[in-house]
């Protein structure tokens, strides 16, 4: 079988999904916000589990890209509207939670190991369950992931495909993203790194804050468009 499958095209399909995914996944998002952000506050353990559900929302991405799904919510006006205005909604909101970001009252590296289930400011770490929550609505509402994977699998994926093998691209999809941003969670939640973010790294979550910011903005402007 895996003769068969480095000798068919499907290799130069995976080959071109990776590198795609691995362009898409390295760039500053909501994504790589939330996890950092989380991560840092919180530790690696809470950073972990937004990952989790970060890679569930992207077999959600999967799921109706390979059932063809994805071009008819692009083609939907009243559908694609519905969509972008929940999505600018929810950034909005993500981006005023990261650029509220106060300066730490705990300053001291004793502290900080001291506070690990709450963060520098006193706000309380989430559950596992609110964690994953929150990594998987904020990729679920993500509607550039949502114009990645249409892209994705309308131009580099063949129609001739078989659907198993678009399902095991979707399945390496989810795990590739869940190891970035798990080991993106390690680097900042387990190292030094993370007491120089917990002392200065309230500016780092009002910079990340403009960023979705301005992707709901794009959002807006995208459904101001789309309506009128």
């Amino acid at each position: 079988m895996l003769e068969t499958f480095f000798n068919s095209p499907y290799w130069f399909e995976f080959t071109a999904l990776a590198i795609a995914h691995l362009f898409a996944v390295a760039s500053r998002g909501p994504d790589f916000a939330v996890v950092s952000r989380y991560s840092v506050r919180f530790g690696a353990r809470i950073g972990v589990w937004v990952s989790l559900g970060i890679a569930l929302g992207i077999l959600i991405h999967v799921t109706y890209s390979v059932l063809g799904l994805a071009l008819i919510i692009t083609t939907t006006p009243m559908l694609y509207s519905v969509l972008l205005l929940a999505a600018a909604g929810y950034f909005l909101w993500l981006a005023a939670l990261l650029l509220r970001a106060k300066k730490p009252v705990h300053t001291t590296e004793a502290e900080h190991g001291n506070h690990a289930s709450t963060a520098a400011n006193g706000e309380v770490a989430p559950s596992a369950r609110r964690a994953i929550g929150l990594g998987f609505l904020t990729n679920g509402l993500n509607m550039k992931a949502t114009m990645f994977f249409l892209a994705l699998f309308t131009s580099v994926i063949s129609l001739q495909t078989p659907m198993l093998v678009k399902s095991a691209y979707g399945v390496y999809l989810a795990v590739a993203t869940f190891t970035w941003f798990a080991a993106l969670s390690l680097l900042l939640g387990k190292t030094r790194l993370r007491y120089w973010l917990l002392r200065y790294g309230y500016w780092f979550d009002r910079a990340m804050g403009m960023i979705v910011l301005l992707l709901a903005a794009h959002l807006l402007w995208q459904w101001y468009s789309l309506t009128f």
